[in-house]
């Protein structure tokens, strides 16, 4: 079953940055990604994350001025210097929160320079990010975005990413595939699902036209979601989109993904075999599920969660160790 990571900076919206996490988890998400988290201190987050039981599994690299219209300096020959100060700083919060993937953003394509300078700048420093994230295990995304909402823009193909991708040659990079942006560009999800699905580090989701919530334009979100489960995707899937309305008011889609399961875990070796079937985390029997969700129990009916540090199995004693760590 897909997992739903809840994208602060167009989800609800309605609320302060930091109070977000806390409503992501009310309304059911099991995860949180924002796009730039620099306007709030590593400490703030930490606290934030960590009231409302949710990890940040994806932020991006600093992307120039936003608010001017810039959309990434990654292919930029001349902000190398900039590029490389922005790493270390996303590294640093990615470190800290324990943010399993960062997204880099080519960029548009300055005017003055060719377009075949500009893409091997940005695979040197994607080359450069992947090398700098790998000691953490933390993957390096390159995500496409359409001309038709970002004109200039400088990779809106899945296939021209897939190539710099190749080119960069990181054992730690990956596509993430925005499935508005593509559907804006060249359709074919599915079938691009089908084609590159081992290529893909990070899925995000929005309707077309208008970039709001799925059910709201063209796409079939239930063959989409359904055939991405079937596939094995074992990620998380990010929705980033806009709402009509208010978040909570456009989350009917969500209702035939939400899950109402009964919460188990798996045990260790030396006991019987089981597993959240809400994740697919395996923890230890009785220690609690790594993660809360809104409107749901703790495992066992735990009332709160059991550090990590003390999760141990009741009949043998052995401490538990979960199959995906993300947090």
């Amino acid at each position: 079953m897909p997992r739903f990571a809840a994208n602060l900076s167009l989800l609800f919206t309605e609320w302060p940055l930091l109070e977000r996490p806390a409503a992501a988890a009310r309304a059911g998400f099991a995860a949180v990604e924002v796009q730039f988290p620099y306007e709030a201190s590593v400490a703030d987050w930490q606290a934030a994350l960590r009231a409302a039981g949710l990890p940040l599994v994806l932020h991006n690299l600093p992307a120039g001025d936003w608010a001017a219209g810039e959309r990434g300096i990654a292919c930029c020959p001349q902000r190398r210097a900039e590029f490389r100060a922005g790493l270390e700083l996303a590294l640093s919060y990615a470190c800290a929160l324990r943010v399993p993937r960062l997204n880099v953003l080519a960029g548009l394509k300055p005017p003055q320079v060719p377009a075949v300078e500009a893409r091997q700048v940005l695979v040197d420093n994607l080359r450069l990010a992947a090398r700098a994230a790998q000691p953490y295990g933390i993957q390096v995304l390159l995500e496409p975005i359409n001309t038709r909402d970002v004109p200039g823009f400088l990779v809106h193909h899945v296939e021209q990413a897939l190539e710099i991708l190749d080119e960069v040659g990181e054992p730690n990079v990956a596509l993430q595939y925005d499935l508005y942006h593509a559907q804006r560009m060249q359709g074919e999800l599915v079938g691009t699902l089908r084609c590159h699905l081992g290529r893909i580090g990070h899925v995000q989701i929005a309707d077309n036209p208008g970039r709001h919530e799925p059910g709201t334009g063209e796409i079939a979100w239930g063959f989409v979601l359904g055939e991405l489960d079937r596939l094995g995707y074992s990620g998380w899937v990010g929705c980033e989109y806009r709402p009509r309305t208010t978040t909570e008011e456009g989350l009917a889609w969500l209702k035939p993904w939400r899950l109402t399961t009964v919460w188990r875990v798996r045990c260790c070796s030396a006991c019987s075999r089981r597993r959240c079937s809400v994740h697919s985390l395996r923890t230890c029997c009785r220690a609690g599920c790594l993660r809360h969700r809104a409107g749901a129990r703790w495992c066992w009916g735990r009332a709160k969660p059991v550090p990590r540090w003390r999760r141990r199995c009741r009949r043998t004693g052995r401490p538990s160790i979960p199959s995906a760590v993300w947090w």
